[in-house]
C-alpha cells in the first residue's frame, strides 16, 4: 500500500510538470530558475545529495530534451516502503595546457557516488548515507540521523556538508576553494534548519577539523540564511573555525535574479585567516572571493553556463589576483544522462605558470 502511494505521488508530480509546473533540481541555478528552495527536490534542506519523488519527476519531464517513455516502470528513488537510492557518476576527458609545460589529456572517473536514505518513520526519522565510490577507494562523505520534528523544524547529527552559500557542482570554483566548504570537506557536528515560507535557515556546530589539522581542540560554527522569491534570491552565511594554529572566519553574501530564460548566481566571500602569515602587522591573511554565472536555457535539454570567478589571496598586497573564465554547454539528451562541454581560461600571476593555464573538457554524467 505505501508503495503503491508513492508511485500515485511520482505520477501526480510528473502529471503537473508535463503540464506547465516546474520546480529545483541538481544546481543552483535550476533553483534560481524556477524560484523554489532546494528542499523542493532534495532530500537535504541545503541541497545536493539525494533526489526525492517530485526531483525525479522533474528529471523526466524538465530537464531532458527528449523523454524516453517508460511507461509505469519510471524510476522514483523508492525501494519499497522505506529505502530511497540515487546516485551521480561523472567521468571525462581533460586537456590542459599550462604555460611552458607539455600539453596533457586524460581520461578520468571524476565522481562515483551512491545515496541511501532509510525512512525508518516516514515524514519523521531518516538515516541518511552519501558515499564516495570513485576515484580511489571508497570513503564515506554523508552519514547522518535526521529527525523531522514538523514541516519547518528539523536536526540531523552525523557526518554532513556544511551550510554555506551555493551548493555548486564545481567543487573547483574559487568560493569552495577558497572558503574551505564544500562537498569534499564534511564535518561532524549537529546541524539545526527552519524552514517556514520563503526562509531557509540552518545553524551548525561542528568538529571544526575540515580544512585544519587533527588535533584542534576547538568547533566550527555555521550559519545560512536565504530568502526564496519567484524571480530572487537573497542570502547570507557565516563560518567561525576555532583552530589552534589559528581562528577563520569567513562570511558570504550570495544571491540569484531570473531575467527571462537567464538565470543569474552571484556569491561573494570575505575570509579572514589568522592561521597564514601576510597581512599588516603580520596578524594573518584577509581573502576575498566571489562569481557571477549566468545560465542560459535556450530550449529544454540545452543549457549554456558562463562564470567568471576572481580571487585576491591577500587584500594587502597589490597585483596578486587570480581569475577564471568558464564556458559550459550543457546538453541532456534523454532523462538521467548528461554531456557537458568545457572550457576554463585562468588568468594569474606571470611567475606562476600554472596560474596561468587553459582547459578543456568533455564529460559525461549519469545520475539517477
Amino acid at each position: 500500500m505505501r508503495f503503491d502511494k508513492t508511485r500515485n505521488l511520482y505520477r501526480l508530480s510528473l502529471l503537473l510538470l508535463l503540464l506547465g509546473g516546474t520546480t529545483a533540481y541538481a544546481e543552483p541555478y535550476l533553483a534560481v530558475q524556477e524560484g523554489f528552495k532546494c528542499s523542493q527536490c532534495h532530500v537535504n534542506p541545503t541541497g545536493g545529495g539525494l533526489r526525492n519523488v517530485f526531483g525525479n519527476a522533474y528529471a523526466q519531464a524538465q530537464l531532458a530534451a527528449n523523454r524516453v517513455d517508460v511507461g509505469d516502470s519510471a524510476w522514483t528513488g523508492m525501494i519499497g516502503q522505506f529505502l530511497a537510492i540515487g546516485g551521480n557518476f561523472r567521468a571525462d576527458l581533460t586537456e590542459t595546457d599550462v604555460p611552458n609545460n607539455p600539453r596533457t589529456n586524460d581520461f578520468q572517473v571524476e565522481q562515483g557516488r551512491v545515496y541511501f536514505n532509510f525512512g525508518v518513520i516516514p515524514n519523521r526519522l531518516s538515516i541518511y548515507f552519501d558515499e564516495l565510490f570513485a576515484p580511489g577507494g571508497a570513503s564515506n562523505r554523508e552519514a547522518y540521523v535526521r529527525y523531522q520534528f514538523n514541516n519547518e523544524w528539523s536536526i540531523k547529527g552525523g557526518q554532513m556538508y556544511l551550510p554555506f552559500g551555493f551548493r555548486l557542482q564545481d567543487d573547483s570554483s574559487f568560493v569552495r576553494q577558497v572558503s574551505e566548504i564544500s562537498m569534499s570537506t564534511p564535518d561532524n557536528g549537529v546541524e539545526v534548519s527552519w524552514e517556514t515560507g520563503p526562509w531557509s535557515t540552518q545553524f551548525a556546530i561542528s568538529n571544526g577539523t575540515a580544512g585544519g589539522p587533527e588535533t584542534d581542540t576547538g568547533k566550527q560554527y555555521s550559519l545560512q540564511g536565504s530568502y526564496v522569491q519567484r524571480n530572487w534570491r537573497a542570502g547570507l552565511a557565516a563560518n567561525f573555525n576555532d583552530r589552534s594554529v589559528g581562528d577563520r572566519s569567513v562570511v558570504g553574501l550570495f544571491g540569484g535574479l531570473k531575467t527571462g530564460p537567464v538565470a543569474w548566481l552571484t556569491e561573494l566571500d570575505f575570509i579572514d585567516d589568522k592561521s597564514l602569515t601576510g597581512g599588516t602587522g603580520n596578524s594573518g591573511r584577509k581573502m576575498v572571493a566571489g562569481f557571477i554565472e549566468g545560465n542560459w536555457r535556450m530550449r529544454q535539454g540545452h543549457n549554456l553556463k558562463i562564470t567568471f570567478d576572481q580571487y585576491d589571496p591577500d587584500r594587502d598586497v597589490s597585483h596578486d589576483g587570480q581569475s577564471r573564465i568558464s564556458a559550459v554547454y550543457e546538453y541532456t539528451p534523454i532523462q538521467y544522462l548528461q554531456l557537458r562541454f568545457g572550457y576554463r581560461h585562468y588568468d594569474g600571476i606571470a611567475q606562476n605558470d600554472f596560474q596561468n593555464r587553459r582547459l578543456a573538457f568533455v564529460e559525461l554524467h549519469g545520475f539517477f
